[in-house]
């Protein structure tokens, strides 16, 4: 008799492999024929082949001082060297350092960039040579009378078209009609504070449409400044239009607007530099007067010439506005009181309504007219008529 398994079947007979030993398969055999149970069958091949791999199991852990067992924890999937679903908590915790360490880092970074771009100072100062440059930093408001001349602005450098105001004060000056600023109103003289801002935001456009608008600096006719003065102030709009029309030294525009001959001289750029304050007080109760003080600086270049010069005009100018119930006035419209200036670098003997700067190759008689005068200097104040030589520009 054949003792081969057919090819798919399982052997009946139990072999080296199998977990029942000799002794025992004996006893279940006469438990059988003794009526103590069913007869036992003997384990499958597959059975024999988990039990003698776990058998094996056991010996190779005993060989190695270990133990098989289970821990009360969640086992882990077996993965492959290389593969992983995701970081341990040691890598995790570095990984967090990491990120916390790099987030620091990259906001010191951060705000040192923003303090630079707020003060360029801090890091352009400490470059060779930036101590010898003028600071360009703008000046705060002005809010007092200034004690003295400033300081800064002496660099012998010529200005040129690109930097018209280098080797000046003005650098630092406000641009145009941001130098303009009103004070705080409030109700004085019979006025409400209402009617006491409205002097005022009219004394200032009055100042920029006399002195910063360029079709005032450029001759013409300057029709938005005479619209905000009263018609009914006896003379004033009246003698206005004839120094206009026909100027002379008794009837001179200069003394309220800023004009310059297209013919012979034009604007470098579309920048005025301008530094002053304004003030108010009553006036004749159911009045307001406003008292401005700006100095106004004008970089030019003769008409198809390359040169740059600069001419400077301070401007005392104080304004009325009146309760049109108490005085013969248009409502909302400014009477002018008093008028001076003080011009730097024009030619004084010249009254033809325009002002005439000189240039660096002008400057060729070594003779010096009158005193010495600072045109930057607004802690003085020039008497009018008189011409002297300025000491810078």
């Amino acid at each position: 008799m054949s003792t081969r398994t057919p090819a798919g079947e399982p052997s009946e007979r139990p072999d080296e492999g199998s977990a029942v030993s000799d002794e025992q398969w004996a006893e279940l055999v006469r438990q059988a024929e003794s009526g103590g149970g069913d007869a036992p069958k003997e384990p499958s091949a597959r059975a024999r082949m988990v039990t003698a791999r776990l058998r094996a199991l056991d010996e190779e852990a005993a060989a190695s001082g270990r133990r098989r067992g289970w821990r009360n924890k969640p086992a882990e999937p077996w993965q492959p060297d290389g593969w992983r679903t995701g970081p341990s908590q040691h890598t995790n915790d570095r990984r967090q350092k990491r990120k916390r360490l790099v987030g620091v880092l990259g906001f010191v970074v951060v705000l040192g960039v923003l303090v630079v771009t707020m003060r360029p100072s801090l890091l352009t100062d400490h470059l060779p040579g930036a101590g010898d440059s003028v600071d360009a930093a703008p000046l705060p408001a002005e809010t007092a009378p200034p004690t003295a001349a400033p300081a800064d602005g002496t660099d012998p450098e010529r200005p040129t078209r690109e930097e018209p105001f280098r080797g000046s004060p003005a650098l630092r000056w406000a641009d145009g009609a941001a130098g303009i600023e009103t004070p705080a109103a409030e109700a004085v003289g019979g006025m409400s504070k209402d009617e006491v801002e409205q002097a005022l935001r009219a004394t200032r456009q009055l100042l920029v449409a006399a002195n910063l608008d360029p079709a005032t600096l450029r001759g013409e006719k300057p029709e938005e400044a005479l619209e905000l003065l009263d018609p009914l102030q006896k003379g004033e709009r009246t003698r206005l239009e004839r120094s206009l029309a026909e100027p002379g030294e008794g009837q001179d525009p200069l003394m309220l607007f800023s004009r310059f001959d297209p013919d012979e001289t034009r604007l470098v750029g579309d920048v005025v530099k301008t530094r002053g304050r304004m003030t108010f007080e009553a006036g004749p109760t159911g009045s307001v007067e406003v008292h401005a003080d700006y100095t106004f600086v004008y970089p030019l270049m003769r008409t198809g010439g390359d040169e740059v010069a600069r001419t400077i005009v301070r401007r005392k100018l104080t304004t009325a506005l009146h309760d049109p119930e108490r005085f013969v006035a248009t409502p909302g419209k400014l009477s002018v009181v008093t008028s001076q200036q003080n011009v730097g670098n024009t030619a004084c003997e010249v009254n033809d309504g325009f002002l005439h700067p000189s240039f660096p190759s002008d400057r060729t008689d070594p003779e010096r007219k009158g005193p010495d005068v600072d045109p930057y200097d607004r802690s003085e104040w020039q008497p009018d008529g008189s011409c002297g030589t300025v000491t810078r520009t």
